[in-house]
């Protein structure tokens, strides 16, 4: 086995909470608390800058070995927005009326989606998550799977802390968005989200999310 050069480190620097610890988190999790997965967005405009920083905030995710296995794409062009729009309508119509069980139609039905999708054109933005099944070179990724959902994690809070709304759309399949997008080979669709801000009326399901004591075990 060749040797390998030890290598380069630098002080860690943490973030220190301005309050005590249990607070900050405490403060953290009011605040995503309020996030909700909106389908009624405003065309009211988001400045590039904003998700250009959002993405930068989601660009700081832990990823296997470092190689940060993601591209993001964003869309604000109306006529790419309409083009992607139409070919996830056409996958959400075969989903609805074809592929989809009558359980998990029963279990879709309190959230009242179905295959119209008029938020992929009034959203301002659409940012497109794709992941890299090697890097741009070439070379070996590791927990891909893991390292992206960990950076799309990031990319929905830093969104939410900007004041923006999102969504989390999963057309299946999306290989139309390599085509549309004109996307490597190397790089496969994982996320679609639409980012703006809520229509003045918005509404959302009501729904709950589940208690501590359901989520959480301490120890066995």
């Amino acid at each position: 086995m060749p040797d390998r050069v030890p290598p380069a480190m630098m002080p860690y620097r943490p973030y220190e909470p301005p309050i005590p610890a249990s607070a900050a988190a405490s403060a953290f999790h009011d605040i995503l608390a309020q996030r909700r997965s909106v389908r009624e967005f405003s065309d009211r405009p988001v400045p590039r800058e904003v998700i250009e920083n959002v993405i930068r905030a989601a660009g700081t995710a832990p990823s296997g070995a470092n190689k940060q296995p993601w591209r993001f794409v964003a869309v604000q062009d109306p006529a790419l927005k309409r083009e992607i729009r139409l070919a996830a309508e056409e996958e959400e119509r075969e989903f609805y009326h074809r592929r989809a069980s009558e359980r998990w139609l029963t279990d879709l039905h309190p959230l009242g989606t179905d295959e119209h999708k008029e938020f992929l054109e009034t959203a301002p933005w659409l940012v497109a998550i794709f992941k890299l099944i090697h890097t741009d070179e070439g070379g070996q990724v590791y927990y891909v799977d893991e390292s992206v959902g960990i950076a799309a994690g990031f990319f929905l809070a830093a969104a939410h802390l900007a004041g923006l709304s999102t969504l989390t759309h999963t057309p299946s399949p999306m290989r139309f968005l390599s085509r549309i997008l004109n996307r490597p080979p190397h790089e496969r669709p994982y996320l679609l989200i639409p980012v703006g801000y809520p229509a003045p009326q918005c509404a959302v399901p009501d729904i709950r999310r589940k208690s501590l004591d359901e989520i959480l075990v301490f120890d066995r």
